[in-house]
């Protein structure tokens, strides 16, 4: 069964060519966590999701995927 993916964090960060480190040196938190946010192995708390738009400067919304088909 596929892993359902529910943040696009990855997918933004590669839009605006920003790695995990920086992502992770911008908001001040451990590498492996942004790591796992990327994975969607984890997902971060609502005040983290809101840090990183405020980092990628994109509204909150672009990092989450449509629960609209």
């Amino acid at each position: 069964m596929e892993k359902p993916i529910y943040n696009r964090i990855k997918a933004v960060l590669a839009e605006k060519g920003k790695t995990n480190k920086w992502l992770a040196d911008e908001i001040d938190m451990n590498t492996n966590t942004i790591s796992k946010w990327c994975r969607n192995d984890m997902q971060p708390r609502i005040e983290n999701l809101f840090q990183v738009a405020k980092a990628l400067d994109v509204d909150v919304r672009e990092l989450l995927v449509s629960s609209k088909k």
